[in-house]
C-alpha cells in the first residue's frame, strides 16, 4: 500500500476544523497552519485574501460579521530535535555516520563484515546511553507531564534498540546457522527485562528456594538458555531438599550436557545435530519412565528442554512476548536453524502466542517483518511508526553499506538511503544549532544533497555575525558563489541599518557587490562632511585591492590616504594625490568642494607645494564646479559657499604668484 494510506491523521491542538475552514503553507522543515474567515458553509469573499490575513495575524470578522482574532499553528513534522535529552542521540550518531562514510571500503569479507557489525554496536550503545539518560530524568523530575513524556521516550529508544539488534543479527553480521541461535538468544536476554525485578527479588531473600517465586526464576533461566544459572539455583533447592537429590542430578546433568551451538568452528551442523538429537532421547526416556513425576516442577523444566510447545506457553506470563516464545522454542526444537527457515517459526509463534486473544502491535509487524528478511517493509513500518527520521536514516544507511540496498531505487529518482538522509537533514535545519550537523548528511547524499543545502541554508536566521561567518565559511568552502552573495548582501543590509559602516563595507566587499559598496562608501564620505573625521579607519586604511570594486570605494580608500599623506607631513605626495582625485574625475562632483577646501592648507604653506601648471589645474576645477553647477544661482547666493570660493580664488592666486616668482629664480640661476 501507498505510505499515504497508512499514515495516521495528525491533530493540530487549539485548532477547530469542523468550525472553521483551514488553509496551510509548506515550509521547508515546518507548516504553517491558519484559521480562515469562512465556516464550514463557505463564502463568496477571496480565499486566498482571507488566507493572506490571517496568516498575517491580523484581526478579522467572520463570516457574521463579528471580529474574532486568527490563529496560526507551526506543525513541526520532527518535533523529536527539539527534545534537549535527545541531543546526545543526534550528536554522537553524527559521528560514527561520517566514519562509516570514510571507512575503507576496499577492506573485503570478514575484515568489511567485523568494521560495520562495530558501527552498528556503536550506534545501538549511543541508543542505549541515551535511554537511561531519559530514564533519570524521568526519576528525577517531578514534573508528571514531563515525566510522562521521558517514560514515553524510553519505551520508543527501547523499540528502536530491539529493532536495530536484530536487524544487526540478521542483516549486518549475516549470522549463519548456530551462531544465529546465540545471537537471538543474547538478544532475548538484552532486551527482555520484565523479570529482572523479580530475579533480584529471589536472589536477594535469605532462603531463595524457600521463596514463592523460586521456580518461576529457575523457569526464567531455562526460558532463556542460562543453564548455568537455573543449576545453581536448582543446587540451593536440592540443599534444601535431600529427598529430591536424585531428581536433581539427573536434571542439572541433562542441563549441563544440553548440547548449544558455538561461535567457533569447532564443530560442524552434522556433529551438533546428532549430539542434540541423543541428548533429547535422554530427555524424552528420562521423562517417560516418571523420573521426574513427583515434582511437577522439574518435570515441566524437562518437558521444556524437549521442547514442549504447551509446556513452553504455559510460561507465558514470564515470556511476556512473542518473540521470546520464538527464541525459547528454537533453543530446544530446532537449534541449528537456518536464516531463511526463521519466518516460518516467527508467524507460527506469533500466532500460537498471541492466540487470537489480542492484534499484533506495530512494533510486532516491524519484528516480524525482519525475520522475514524484507528490509523495506522494516524501514516503511519504522517510517510510519517512529517519531522521527534518525533511526531510518541511520538503519539505511548501514544498511546500504552492506551493500543490501543498491537495487531498490524510488520511483522519483533518489535511492531508498538518500531520500532519508534528506528528510533527517531537512529536519536537523529547522533547530537553531543542529543544523551545522545537517550540513554533512547533506553532503553525502551524491545526488540531491547539494541542492537541498543550498535551499535550507539559505533560510537560517542570521542572528549574530558569528552564525554568519559559520554560514559563510561553509558557502564558501562548497563553492556556493551564489549563497555567499547572498549572505553577505543580508548582512550588509544589517549593518547598515543599525548604522554600522564598517561593518557593512566589509561584508558588501566580501559580497563582490559594487553598487552596494557604492552605497556605503557615500555614506562614509556623507559622514565626514558632516563630523568632519572617518569612522573605522582600520577598515578603510586596510582596503587593498578591494578598494578597485567601485570607482567610490576606491575614491574613499585614496582620500582617506590623501589625510594619512598630510598627517604625516608628506604635503607633496598628498597634493599630488589631490589632485589626481579630481583630475581623474574619480571624485564624484559633490564632492569637489570639499577636496579644493583641503587644498587651502597646502596652498598657505610656507613652502610652495604645488607647482604652476598644478595651480592652473585647481583653478580650472575651480572655474568647472562654479560654472557647471546647475544650481548655479543658489550656489551664488548661498554666503558660506561664495567665502570659500573667494578664499580658494585668493588663495590660488597668491600661490600662482609664489611659484612664478620661486620658479623665475631658480631659471635665473
Amino acid at each position: 500500500a501507498p505510505l499515504m494510506d497508512t499514515v495516521p491523521p495528525q491533530v493540530v491542538p487549539g485548532a477547530d476544523p469542523s468550525a472553521r475552514q483551514l488553509c496551510f503553507a509548506w515550509g521547508p522543515a515546518e507548516v504553517l497552519v491558519c484559521e480562515t474567515l469562512f465556516g464550514r458553509a463557505g463564502g463568496s469573499r477571496s480565499r486566498a485574501g482571507t488566507a493572506a490575513r490571517a496568516l498575517t495575524g491580523s484581526v478579522a470578522g467572520t463570516g457574521e460579521g463579528a471580529p474574532s482574532s486568527s490563529r496560526v499553528f507551526v506543525v513541526r513534522r520532527d518535533q523529536d530535535i527539539y527534545i534537549q535529552t535527545l541531543r546526545k542521540l543526534f550528536n554522537e550518531s553524527h559521528g560514527i555516520f561520517m566514519g562509516l562514510q570514510r571507512s575503507e571500503e576496499e577492506l573485503a569479507g570478514k575484515s568489511r563484515k567485523a568494521q560495520l557489525v562495530q558501527v552498528s554496536k556503536n550506534y545501538r550503545s549511543v541508543i542505549r546511553a541515551c535511554m537511561e539518560d531519559m530514564h533519570q530524568a524521568a526519576v528525577s523530575t517531578r514534573d508528571p507531564a514531563l515525566q510522562g513524556q521521558y517514560s514515553t521516550q524510553v519505551s520508543i529508544l527501547s523499540a528502536m534498540e530491539l529493532i536495530w539488534n536484530l536487524c544487526e543479527i540478521l542483516f549486518v553480521e549475516a549470522a549463519a546457522a548456530g551462531p544465529l541461535l546465540l545471537r537471538l538468544l543474547d538478544w532475548v536476554r538484552l532486551h527482555v527485562c520484565d523479570v529482572d525485578s523479580m530475579v533480584r527479588e529471589v536472589l536477594s531473600s535469605e532462603s531463595p528456594s524457600k521463596h514463592k517465586l523460586f521456580w518461576n526464576v529457575v523457569d526464567v533461566f531455562v526460558l532463556q538458555g542460562r543453564m548455568d544459572e537455573a543449576r545453581h539455583l536448582l543446587s540451593k533447592e536440592a540443599s534444601a531438599n535431600p529427598t529430591s537429590m536424585n531428581m536433581y542430578k539427573i536434571l542439572d546433568d541433562l542441563m549441563k550436557k544440553m548440547p548449544v551451538p558455538s561461535l567457533g568452528n569447532t564443530q560442524t551442523l552434522t556433529e551438533l545435530e546428532l549430539k542434540w538429537q541423543h541428548w533429547h532421547e535422554e530427555c524424552q526416556r528420562y521423562l517417560q519412565d516418571g523420573t521426574f513425576a513427583s515434582n511437577p516442577h522439574m518435570e515441566s523444566i524437562c518437558k521444556i528442554l524437549l521442547g514442549d510447545e504447551d509446556a513452553i506457553l504455559e510460561k507465558k506470563e514470564l515470556m511476556t512476548t512473542w518473540y521470546h516464545f520464538l527464541v525459547t522454542r528454537l533453543l530446544y526444537s530446532h537449534p541449528t536453524v537456518k536464516p531463511l527457515e526463521l519466518r516460518f517459526y516467527a508467524q507460527s509463534s506469533m500466532d500460537l502466542f498471541l492466540g487470537g486473544e489480542s492484534s499484533p502491535e506495530p512494533l510486532d509487524m516491524i519484528l516480524m517483518a525482519a525475520f522475514e528478511f524484507e528490509m523495506h517493509q522494516v524501514i516503511k513500518e519504522c517510517s510510519i511508526v517512529l517519531s522521527n527520521w534518525w533511526f531510518v536514516a541511520h538503519l539505511t544507511d548501514l544498511l546500504d553499506h552492506c551493500k543490501l540496498l543498491q537495487s531498490h531505487n524510488l520511483y522519483f529518482g533518489s535511492n531508498m538511503r538518500e531520500f532519508l538522509l534528506l528528510e533527517y537533514a531537512s529536519g536537523l535545519f529547522s533547530h537553531h544549532s543542529l543544523w551545522q550537523l545537517g550540513v554533512d548528511y547533506f553532503d553525502h547524499c551524491p545526488e540531491y544533497g547539494r541542492v537541498y543545502l543550498e535551499l535550507h541554508i539559505e533560510r537560517i536566521p542570521l542572528s549574530t555575525e558569528q552564525k554568519a561567518l559559520k554560514v559563510l565559511r561553509i558557502c564558501e568552502q562548497r563553492q556556493m558563489h551564489e549563497q555567499v552573495r547572498s549572505i553577505c548582501k543580508i548582512m550588509a543590509m544589517k549593518a547598515l541599518r543599525n548604522n554600522r559602516l564598517g561593518s557593512a563595507l566589509s561584508w558588501s566587499i566580501r559580497a563582490k557587490d559594487a553598487a552596494f559598496a557604492t552605497l556605503i562608501s557615500d555614506r562614509f564620505l556623507k559622514d565626514y562632511c558632516e563630523r568632519g573625521c572617518f569612522s573605522d579607519l582600520d577598515l578603510i586604511d586596510n582596503l587593498g585591492p578591494s578598494m578597485l570594486l567601485s570607482d567610490r570605494l576606491t575614491f574613499l580608500g585614496k582620500y582617506r590616504e590623501f589625510h594619512r599623506l598630510y598627517g604625516e607631513k608628506r604635503f607633496p605626495e598628498a597634493a599630488r594625490l589631490l589632485l589626481t582625485l579630481m583630475t581623474a574625475h574619480i571624485a564624484p562632483c559633490s564632492f569637489w568642494m570639499t577636496l579644493l577646501t583641503d587644498a587651502l592648507p597646502l596652498l598657505e604653506q610656507k613652502e610652495v607645494i604645488f607647482s604652476a601648471e598644478q595651480t592652473y589645474e585647481l583653478m580650472r576645477c575651480l572655474e568647472d564646479l562654479t560654472a557647471g553647477n546647475p544650481d548655479k544661482q543658489k550656489f551664488q547666493d548661498d554666503d558660506v559657499e561664495t567665502t570659500k570660493v573667494e578664499m580658494l580664488r585668493l588663495a590660488l592666486a597668491r600661490n600662482l604668484a609664489r611659484v612664478i616668482v620661486k620658479e623665475g629664480t631658480v631659471e635665473g640661476s
